[in-house]
């Protein structure tokens, strides 16, 4: 049978004959697991899909590489990304409790002052980025909290610290994925209807033989206006290794200076367009003019008026949120311009690539806090802050360094639809449609099944390339850039989706991927129901409808509300 006669007989023939169910997947062996949906990767959409398709009565086994779930909120250490309007309209009704719970979670736990306790739009850290600054034990308290009833229920079964190794795929289906426990060395199978490339680097792609891109595609591909001329595979975003830090003044917690901190101390990127200077500085690249900027930074006290404040920027700990008497001072997240990486890929090269780039994203976030502790200037003439203590108790690791580098680029599935600048972008759009800003919107998808709101913040690159930081519209997210050309029951929820090297950056930040997931939990839960594969759901219109309502029923939000929409960020 070819492939069209194939795929108009699966339109009508229910899904359970090509996808083996649940009941025939008899358990042989103690390395052998079955369920009904299996999420390779628990991060900040692995953990969202994992909730939307238990509370859909879905039996889920997730795999994570690290202690804790949660990726960007928790492992890799950074505050949550968000849009300006995330209190009064949050992407979904489950994404709005998580930040709900966080909030609870300091109001039960921690002595906070009156002010503070009552403030229903309380900032722990009161850091700058975000209306949520906190610290990643407490998104990590909090996931566990949201997936405690379904743990205990077995309705959703969590196996750390393992990794993919090996994918079983037939006819477009894949069968069974193999993951290894990274400590153990044991590894185990996993067969289920459906499963879920969750992870940060879009590992199970390759391993199930799914059809992806990697960096950068050229304009001629995509029509982009910061598309490059030519594409290029290896141009990456910058990685970074974060890092939390107090201040404690009189006291030297100087670390011992690290192997290449002489390198980092005088490196001098060589960018296009050009940065200003040596990486480690308080001067930097302005994201947006690529002109110089100058930055601020004093751990012992007032900021520094005017400008962009480093030590208040990712705040994750306030102490004026605290009662004074509990010994709990400010905490500063270090994920900056000064120690992002990008040097070399995570991956793409040589096997051990991504243990080699780590390791030297590590040493650079190293070398930039012994250079604020030794060298760095300061506003009163001296040299370094020797009290800048690292805490390795907040990111939950020997070195202080977090578990896990923050990924902002992926491998990304070639789609049955991609999200291009065309179809987001503020000046993009204005061309398309000859209207001036605030009468024209993102493109509207009629598959879409959320929504998410962020700038097209494109860090410098692998390939040397400079900040893109551009201006967006809020957008959706269309169901077609979510299920992969061919491959029938692998679907992605992290920065694998289908979106550009140019939209990624938009489509990256922690909402968006909060949304991304909950959707594919909520089609993978419609699809076993109704017996159908999610390209069929895309391509029927009743289909489409019920599972849109079903959405909007949980409370996932698909559209933005007019006076929102047309509101560039």
């Amino acid at each position: 049978m070819n492939r069209r006669a194939f795929l108009s007989l699966s339109a009508v023939t229910p899904l359970a004959s090509r996808l083996p169910a649940l009941a025939d997947q008899p358990r042989r062996d103690p390395n052998e697991l079955a369920a009904d949906l299996a999420v390779i990767g628990g991060g900040v959409g692995g953990v969202a899909c994992a909730l939307a398709a238990a509370r859909n009565g879905l039996r889920v086994v997730v795999t994570e590489e690290y202690p804790w779930v949660g990726g960007q909120l928790t492992s890799q250490a950074v505050p949550p990304d968000e849009y300006p309007t995330i209190e009064a309209f949050p992407p979904t009704k489950l994404y709005s409790t998580f930040r709900s719970k966080v909030r609870d979670f300091l109001r039960h736990n921690y002595p906070l002052t009156e002010a503070a306790s009552k403030n229903a739009a309380l900032n722990p850290g009161n850091g700058s980025v975000s209306k949520l600054c906190h610290e990643p034990r407490v998104a990590l308290a909090v996931l566990l909290e949201l997936l405690a009833p379904y743990l205990s229920s077995g309705r959703v079964r969590l196996l750390q610290p393992y990794v993919p190794v090996a994918a079983d795929t037939a006819r477009d289906v894949v069968k069974a994925v193999t993951a290894r426990n990274t400590a153990t060395g044991r590894t185990i199978t996993l067969t289920a209807p459906y499963f879920v490339d969750a992870t940060e680097l879009g590992d199970l792609l390759p391993l199930a033989g799914v059809e992806f891109v990697t960096g950068a595609e050229s304009r001629r591909e995509t029509g982009e206006p910061h598309a490059p001329d030519r594409a290029d595979p290896a141009n990456h975003q910058a990685c970074t290794v974060c890092f939390a830090v107090d201040h404690v003044a009189g006291e030297d917690h100087t670390i011992p200076e690290p192997r290449s901190y002489r390198l980092w101390r005088d490196y001098v990127p060589r960018l296009t367009p050009p940065w200003p200077g040596n990486l480690l500085s308080w001067e930097m690249s302005d994201p947006v003019t690529l002109k110089s900027r100058a930055v601020g930074f004093d751990p012992t006290g007032p900021p520094p008026k005017g400008g962009l404040n480093l030590w208040t920027y990712r705040r994750i700990v306030d102490r004026a949120n605290f009662a004074p008497d509990a010994g709990i001072g400010d905490i500063c997240l270090v994920n900056w311009p000064q120690n992002d990486y990008w040097v070399q890929p995570l991956f793409g090269g040589r096997p051990d690539q991504r243990e080699q780039a780590v390791a030297a994203a590590k040493e650079l976030s190293l070398s930039l806090l012994y250079w604020m502790q030794t060298e760095a200037p300061r506003t009163d003439g001296q040299r370094g802050w020797k009290g800048l203590r690292l805490r390795p108790d907040v990111v939950g690791t020997d070195d202080g360094l977090a578990m896990a580098p923050y990924v902002r680029e992926s491998r990304r599935i070639k789609a049955m639809f991609t999200v291009t600048e065309n179809h987001v972008g503020t000046d993009a759009r204005a061309a398309a449609t000859g209207k001036k800003p605030g009468e024209f919107t993102a493109e509207p998808f009629p598959d879409s099944v959320g929504v998410g709101s962020y700038r097209i913040d494109l860090h410098p690159s692998t390939a040397a390339d400079n900040y893109i930081d551009v201006s967006s519209l809020p957008f959706q997210i269309p169901l077609g850039c979510l299920i992969p050309q061919r491959a029938e029951n692998l679907l992605p929820t992290c920065k694998n989706i289908g979106v550009t090297h140019i939209t990624n950056g938009c489509y990256r930040l922690h909402p968006v991927e909060w949304a991304v997931g909950e959707a594919v939990g909520e089609l993978a839960a419609f699809c076993r129901a109704k017996g159908r594969l999610p390209r069929q759901v895309r391509r029927d219109a009743g289909l489409l409808k019920d599972f849109r309502a079903g959405l909007a029923k949980a409370g996932v939000a698909l559209e933005w509300p007019a006076d929102v929409a047309m509101k560039p960020r």
